[in-house]
């Protein structure tokens, strides 16, 4: 245990960084800045100070759909370590097993569930044909970039820039 004297304190490494993850952990869960503070009997101000120093990313959420994508690993990988908040991408093979492997229905309401799930983000990057990110942006509310990739139908899977991905997720957090 790393044991500190500041005067005539004595103050435990251990026993600070038990309280910072604890405040994180009910942050996380949901419970105010406020609510977290009195339980943990510190100053509301401090929860806000401790959020600002960790903070990675700030504001707009950001989910990334992509299908058919050759260089798929590597895409998301981007997207990934750059703090995208949902990703969806799929190679040829995968999208068309998602939509034979299940009834009308099933295709149905799964995908009504995804375009409600997708819509919740602030930002939606889609990857696809030219006709697929017309639809995708027809059906989304917030800001949407297509990242174009061939004429519909595309049949066969397509590389993707990563650079131009990691170029657009680098140009949406400088324009907040």
């Amino acid at each position: 245990m790393e044991i500190f004297r500041i005067q005539d304190k004595i103050i435990s490494w251990q026993k600070i960084e038990n309280t910072l993850r604890k405040a994180l952990q009910m942050r996380a869960r949901g419970l105010s800045q406020q609510e977290t503070a009195d339980r943990l009997a510190i100053d509301r101000t401090f929860i806000s100070r401790l959020e600002g120093i960790g903070e990675i990313r700030k504001g707009q959420s950001i989910a990334c759909i992509g299908f058919p994508l050759q260089n798929k690993k590597e895409v998301q990988d981007i997207l990934e370590k750059e703090g995208v908040d949902f990703i969806l991408l799929m190679s040829e093979k995968e999208r068309l097993d998602f939509v034979n492997q299940r009834s009308g229905k099933e295709l149905l309401n799964e995908l009504m569930d995804l375009t409600a799930r997708v819509r919740g983000y602030e930002i939606v990057i889609g990857i696809g044909s030219d006709e697929r990110l017309k639809l995708i942006e027809g059906v989304l509310d917030g800001q949407f970039i297509g990242v174009e990739i061939g004429a519909s139908p595309i049949t066969e899977d397509k590389w993707v820039d990563p650079q131009e991905i990691r170029k657009i997720l680098r140009s949406i957090r400088t324009a907040r």
